[in-house]
C-alpha cells in the first residue's frame, strides 16, 4: 500500500513540477499552445501566470519533502498537506477556469492522500 502511495504523489509531484515550468520558464512557448493564447494574450498573462507557477512550485516542493526528509513522520505531515492544498487548488480551479483541472489535480490528490491514510 505504501508503494502505490508513493507512486500516486510521486504523480501529484511530477505533474505540478510540470505546471510550474509551463507557467513560469515555458509560458511563452509551450504555455501559449497548451493554454490556446494568442501572443498578445501571453504578453498580458504572463506576469500573473508566473506567480501563479511560483505557487505550484510550492505545492511541488512540500510533496517533495515526503520523499527527501529523514523522518517519516515529518514527511507524511508534509504530504499530507501538500496533497489537501493540491486538492483544494484543484476544486478552486475547476470552479472558475476549466472543469478538467478537478481530474488533473484534485482526483490524483485525493487518491493519493487516500491510500497514504490506509497505508502502515
Amino acid at each position: 500500500m505504501l508503494m502505490l502511495a508513493n507512486v500516486l504523489i510521486g504523480i501529484v509531484l511530477l505533474i505540478h513540477v510540470y505546471i510550474f515550468l509551463l507557467e513560469t520558464v515555458l509560458f511563452r512557448s509551450r504555455g501559449r499552445k497548451v493554454f490556446g493564447l494568442t501572443e498578445q494574450q501571453v504578453e498580458m498573462m504572463a506576469p500573473a501566470m508566473s506567480n501563479q507557477g511560483c505557487y505550484n512550485g510550492f505545492l511541488a516542493a512540500a510533496l517533495a519533502v515526503y520523499f527527501l526528509h529523514p523522518d517519516p513522520a515529518i514527511g507524511k505531515a508534509f504530504a499530507v498537506f501538500g496533497l489537501v492544498c493540491v486538492a483544494v487548488a484543484g476544486i478552486w480551479g475547476a470552479t472558475t477556469v476549466q472543469r478538467r483541472i478537478l481530474f488533473i489535480q484534485t482526483v490524483p490528490a485525493v487518491l493519493g492522500l487516500a491510500v497514504l491514510m490506509l497505508a502502515k
